[in-house]
Parts: C-alpha cells; sequence; structure tokens
C-alpha cells in the first residue's frame, strides 16, 4: 500500500533525473525527493562532452552546478556514490549500498551504457567509450600523451568527437563499416557532403570496414581491420552507441524490450514507477537524445504531483554538433512510404523525405542549409 508521506524517488544523477527533480520542484515545493546516484551527483550537461575540446574546457569546468548545490536548491535529499542493487516493488522500496529506502513514487533515470564491440587482442581494453564525466577526464589524461587517435564509429558521437579533435590539432582516423558517416540518420547525399566536408578539414576516413583486432605495439597500439589493412594509434575512443540500462528493472520482473516499457505517462508496467531518458521505451522507441528529455521530464512531473498528464512527443529534429559542416536531420516516422528528394543549395545539402500524396515528413541539412531549420520544421507542420 502507498505512503502517502512517502518521498518520491529518483534513481539517476544525468539530465533525466535532475530535471525531473527540477520541474517537480516547480509544481510542489512539499513533496520529499530523494535522489540516487552511483557518480558524485554534480550536474554537467553530458552532450557538452564531444565539443569540449574547441571549446577549451577541462574536466572540472565541465561541471554546471556541484551536487551539494544541486541538493540545495533543488530541496532534495542526495545519496551520491551509491548503487541501486534491486527494487522491491511489493514492498514499494529500493535497496541500495547505504541501505534500503520506501518510495510513493519511484522514476528510473538509469540512462545507457556504451555498446562494447566483441574486438580481439591483447590491446582491446585500450579502448575508451566517454559516457560521463569521469569518463571523459580519463579520455583527457590519455588524451594528453597522444599523437595519433582512431574513433570507431562514424555515428553521432563519433563525428562530433572527430570534429573536435581536429581543433586539438589531431588528424583522427574514423572506422566505421557503413559506406557513410551518420548512416542511420540521414540519407546518402547528406552523408557524402558530411564525408568530403571533414575530409577537407582534415579527418581520415576509414569507412566499409571494421575493427578486428587491437594489438599491443611498440609505441601505441595495431588496429587489424577486417579490409586486411592496419591503423597505428596511441589512443582508441569507442563511439559505436549507446544500450539503456534495463538490468535493475529486469530483475524486479517490470517489462522490457530494448528499453525499460513505459506508457503515455511513463509509467513501467508497475504502479507508480516510471522511467525516463535513456533507459526509457516510449510506443515510438528508445529516444537517445536531449530534447525527449527535456519534453519528457515536464509531464511526469505534472503525473507525480497528481495531475496524470500524458507525454507528447512533437516532430524532434537531431542537431549534430560536427562546426566544420553541421547537421540538422528529422527522419520519417517508422514504415512511412515515400522517398528522399534533393535540392539545389549553396555551401549545403537540402534533402526532403516526401510521402506519394506530396507530404514532406522529413529532412536532412548540413553545411550553411542548417539555417533553413526553421522552415524545414514549417514544412513538416510542426
Amino acid at each position: 500500500m502507498a505512503n502517502a508521506n512517502a518521498p518520491i524517488v529518483i534513481v539517476g544523477s544525468g539530465l533525466a533525473g535532475y530535471n525531473v527533480a527540477r520541474e517537480v520542484r516547480k509544481l510542489d515545493r512539499q513533496v520529499a525527493i530523494l535522489l540516487v546516484t552511483e557518480e558524485r551527483g554534480d550536474f554537467y550537461y553530458k552532450p557538452g562532452l564531444s565539443t569540449a575540446l574547441a571549446q577549451k574546457k577541462t574536466p572540472e569546468m565541465l561541471v554546471g552546478t556541484p551536487a551539494d548545490e544541486m541538493a540545495r536548491s533543488l530541496e532534495l535529499t542526495l545519496l551520491a556514490d551509491t548503487e541501486t542493487t534491486a527494487v522491491d516493488l511489493e514492498r514499494r522500496r529500493i535497496v541500495t549500498s547505504s541501505g534500503q529506502f520506501g518510495y510513493g513514487k519511484l522514476v528510473l533515470a538509469l540512462g545507457a551504457d556504451p555498446i562494447v564491440l566483441p574486438i580481439g587482442g591483447d590491446g582491446a581494453a585500450c579502448c575508451l567509450p566517454v559516457n560521463d564525466l569521469a569518463g571523459y577526464a580519463r579520455w583527457r589524461t590519455r588524451l594528453a600523451s597522444a599523437r595519433r587517435v582512431a574513433v570507431i564509429g562514424a555515428g553521432l558521437i563519433g563525428c562530433e568527437f572527430a570534429n573536435d579533435l581536429l581543433h586539438a590539432g589531431m588528424t583522427p582516423h574514423v572506422i566505421d563499416p557503413n559506406p557513410l558517416p551518420l548512416a542511420t540518420l540521414i540519407p546518402p547525399t547528406a552523408g557524402q557532403a558530411l564525408r568530403d566536408a571533414l575530409a577537407a578539414a582534415g579527418v581520415q576516413w576509414r569507412l566499409g570496414t571494421a575493427v578486428s583486432t587491437i594489438e599491443r605495439a611498440a609505441g601505441g597500439l595495431c588496429l587489424q581491420l577486417t579490409d586486411d589493412q592496419t591503423l597505428a594509434a596511441d589512443l582508441v575512443l569507442s563511439a559505436v552507441g549507446l544500450r539503456p540500462r534495463t538490468g535493475l528493472a529486469r530483475a524486479c520482473g517490470l517489462r522490457t524490450g530494448r528499453g525499460i516499457w513505459v506508457d503515455e505517462f511513463g509509467q513501467t508496467s508497475a504502479q507508480d514507477v516510471f522511467a525516463i531518458g535513456d533507459c526509457a521505451e516510449y510506443g515510438s522507441g528508445v529516444l537517445l537524445f536531449v530534447q525527449p528529455i527535456m519534453l519528457a521530464a515536464r509531464q511526469l512531473a505534472k503525473t507525480l504531483t497528481g495531475a496524470s498528464s500524458a507525454i507528447r512527443f512533437p516532430p524532434m529534429p537531431v542537431i549534430v554538433k560536427t562546426p566544420a559542416h553541421p547537421v540538422v536531420a528529422l527522419n520519417p516516422p517508422p514504415a512511412t512510404p515515400g522517398a528522399w528528394s534533393a535540392e539545389s543549395s549553396q555551401d549545403g545539402v537540402v534533402q526532403w523525405f516526401e510521402t506519394p500524396d506530396g507530404q514532406t515528413r522529413g529532412f536532412a541539412l548540413t553545411g550553411a542549409a542548417t539555417q533553413r531549420r526553421a522552415e524545414a520544421m514549417k514544412r513538416v507542420g510542426a
């Protein structure tokens, strides 16, 4: 049975967790909030990790608000450096490394883990993912003594880090099995424009191949590629995507798929247990971007404070932070019939996804054409 005085418990201190707490506080200054996190609890803007070199920001400078100040300003109890090991749905409590805590409503803002590729060799463990502030600190420490950097993955994060490395005077080698960068996000014509612009800026592409092994070698690492080529590197960044953290949810019996299943109100398959952010799976799938977090947090806070409010996502374009050739893209909903067309544009690419009856359901803008974002959003009816 629910305890009316039990707190809202939030597990996770990323953008999702803290934004839920912030939105709840806008609506209710009295309800108790307990936020539990494995990290230190400092607030930082995670998408800024892939552009921090260009901005000359150290890991310490990326902290926007220290943990104690976050707890004070949001009037919440913060349990930092605390692992949540189990959720007891029947007793309505979480089990952590700091003890057990009851909840009135529970919000799982667990985030996602970097995907680890099955790469062989005695140097495979040297691949560094950058998914949090601690990972970025390790990356910057290793980067200080590196001359040759390989980036595995030409998706959004890989392209952003490659562009950022250019600002450090490095020549990144980007490896991906797809023939073009951002292959799952933008159509080929836009991908070709991004590839060519970043190549002109200094990025070395190794597309259409993958890393099979990484061996330690004199003075660094040797990457064996599937096209029988090799690549020498001092540092290897793994940027091949994220996998939602679902283990805690599965262990307590919550419904999971790729992420933790939630309904239109953000509630999981258990009453008064919610999920948000990278770990959540909505009707439209897992949404590993910032805008869905901000929108969902606002509506979820209403539900948590007694006014159930459905989460509705409008068309949300993805912005790729590659200053050498920026990209803004909106993919059509899955299974939408139609085709991509290209429009001539100076210093960039403009592509529209149109249905057989002439409706525009998606777009891809690159380079200077990204300035037409407002026009594109209007064209898709947003």
